[in-house]
């Protein structure tokens, strides 16, 4: 199992942007299918986003399609999500994740290797 390390996180007023990083060190993900998962206070995991390793397609939860984008950084060997118009549905702990298949829905039960979580938080 890789450790992950996720950064970025923090605090936004509605309507803001945050871009969040995932860094696995010592490896690069750039062949790994990676997902974005979040998880606020009293509900379960829920799928964000995630990238397949084969040929970098992507997945997206109902509800963050066409305000966040997933991509690599394949420089740096790491995993961007871009989040735009974030909202008061958005503020969770989000975590990175690898080891799974990025396929829709985005599954959590399937990834093995997990980040401690970044925290973002909207505000006004």
């Amino acid at each position: 199992q890789l450790q992950l390390v996720e950064s970025g996180g923090g605090l936004v007023q509605p309507g803001g942007s945050l871009n969040l990083s995932c860094a696995a060190p010592g490896f690069h993900l750039r062949y790994s299918a990676v997902g974005w998962f979040r998880q606020a206070p009293g509900k379960e995991r829920e799928g964000v986003s995630c990238i397949a390793a084969s040929d970098g397609t992507t997945y997206y939860g109902n509800g963050v399609k066409g305000r966040f984008t997933i991509s690599r950084d394949n420089a740096k060997g790491t995993v961007l999500l871009q989040m735009n118009s974030l909202d008061p549905g958005d503020p969770a702990v989000y975590f990175c994740a690898t080891g799974g298949p990025c396929w829709p829905p985005i599954s959590s039960r399937e990834f093995t290797s997990w980040g401690q979580g970044a925290q973002v938080t909207v505000t006004s």
